[in-house]
């Protein structure tokens, strides 16, 4: 099937990739690796009368760091985090999550910011980001951007929060401390499929971030502050003995089998948490 017929613009800035947007009327829609979007234009899912192609734009791929939080142009694609062309201010686990993005042709011209955007409930960064208490910051008609919380950036499958002018610009990505600790799980039938279940764990007592989260559920990713809060006072060991818990109770509209499974992928993290420090 091919897609239906649309028109295609190449902005030169994100400013004028929000101008584009807003003079479309709600039928727009960004062009960024294009390995999600596009699939879905030949299955005519998606039927924009617009595409604002914003892979060279300028302003879509700035660096910025200062000792607390390091901020990533939300156009480096998940590769380029993989293979280390960047700073990793997580000291391991942004490119350990992007080795396990979906295969390589993919992670060659997907995005962090393109990722974020389409807002699979399933997709690695938008666990990932979550549990790391990430900002996301979207340019849109107004003078200053907004900032996001990732861990309620996304309202539900492929929805988030994003204007229909907005673009994402930047992940603001808190850096972790040479003494944090972390883990990712995915539960999933084969590799570089997306997860049926995610568990994510970081825990800095220097920086004072202590995250355990169950990601690839129908929705928003969930955080599971009492179980963070038990890991935090008395390891590893018995935060899992609670997560399963915690999870029913955050996540009460899943079927009991799929509560396990990510309770499974949860206390997978936390096991793994218990030997693996920050590099």
């Amino acid at each position: 099937m091919k897609s239906s017929a649309f028109e295609l613009k190449h902005a030169r800035t994100l400013g004028e990739a929000t101008e584009l947007l807003a003079g479309a009327d709600g039928n727009a829609k960004v062009l960024a690796g294009g390995q999600s979007l596009v699939p879905m234009l030949n299955l005519r899912l998606a039927r924009p009368k617009l595409l604002v192609d914003i892979k060279r734009a300028s302003g879509f791929r700035e660096l910025a760091a200062d000792d607390k939080v390091f901020s990533i142009g939300a156009g480096w694609t998940h590769a380029e985090i993989e293979d280390g062309v960047l700073e990793d201010p997580t000291r391991g686990l942004l490119r350990s999550v992007a080795h396990g993005i979906a295969y390589r042709a993919v992670r060659n011209r997907g995005t962090m910011g393109g990722s974020l955007a389409h807002a699979d409930p399933a997709a690695d960064w938008v666990s990932t980001l979550a549990a790391l208490g990430a900002v996301i910051v979207a340019q849109g008609g107004e003078e200053q951007p907004k900032r996001y919380a990732a861990e309620s950036f996304v309202d539900g499958a492929f929805s988030t929060k994003l204007g229909e002018s907005e673009v994402i610009a930047a992940i603001e990505v808190p850096r972790l401390s040479a003494d944090a600790s972390w883990a990712y799980q995915k539960i999933c039938r084969k590799t570089g499929e997306f997860a049926n279940a995610i568990g994510v764990a970081v825990l800095d007592q220097k920086a004072g971030i202590k995250r355990v989260l169950a990601g690839a559920t129908s929705g928003s990713p969930a955080l599971l502050p009492e179980t963070a809060a038990r890991l935090a006072e008395a390891g590893p060991g018995a935060a899992c003995e609670i997560a399963a818990e915690e999870i029913r109770r955050v996540l009460p509209n899943l079927d009991i089998d799929t509560q396990e499974l990510h309770a499974v992928a949860v206390r997978r993290a936390l096991a793994t948490l218990g030997g693996r420090q920050g590099r």
